[in-house]
């Protein structure tokens, strides 16, 4: 049933264009222009992200961080194998996807550390990203309290989906 969603979309679609007298492909042009535009646009501030992390992770001070952080997040319930995890997840998205993996290679898909690093991976996001691209493309220039208030809520977020896999 699920094949059946997007061709029939199109088809409504089409529909609606033809009864409302719509010259659907110019829009569809129109549209494609504006995205290639923004692609242009924001090419740049994907650069600057992607090297950041690479620094980020390649200087040392993501360890730093995460030996800093360790004893804190194990107080708060956060294992101390998901503090690498934990500091990288809001830089880079590939990157998390790449420590998720090899969390599962260490100590096997259903284990505690596992089922967390999995619920944590699905229910956060990469902060510092989403951040940098939506912002740049809108007038919001004052960011005040959005990445802090963004931090702190990743890291309720990954206390909650720790407690909620001990307790399952």
């Amino acid at each position: 049933m699920a094949v059946y969603i997007v061709p029939a979309f199109i088809l409504i679609l089409c529909i609606f264009c033809l009864v409302k007298n719509i010259n659907a492909y110019s829009y569809f042009a129109k549209g494609a222009s504006e995205a290639l535009d923004l692609a242009i646009k924001t090419f740049p501030l994907l650069v600057a992200i992607f090297c950041a992390v690479e620094l980020f992770k390649l200087s040392g001070l993501a360890d730093v961080v995460s030996n800093f952080l360790s004893p804190i997040f194990s107080a708060i319930g956060i294992p101390k194998e998901l503090t690498n995890f934990l500091v990288l997840r809001p830089f880079s998205g590939s990157g998390s996807i790449a420590m998720v993996s090899e969390i599962y290679d260490t100590y096997g898909p259903d284990s505690y550390i596992s089922r967390c690093a999995s619920v944590i991976m699905s229910c956060s996001e990469t902060i510092f990203y989403v951040t940098a691209i939506y912002f740049s493309t809108t007038k919001v220039k004052k960011l005040g309290y959005t990445i802090p208030v963004a931090l702190v809520s990743t890291i309720i977020g990954s206390i909650i989906a720790c407690l909620l896999c001990k307790i399952i």
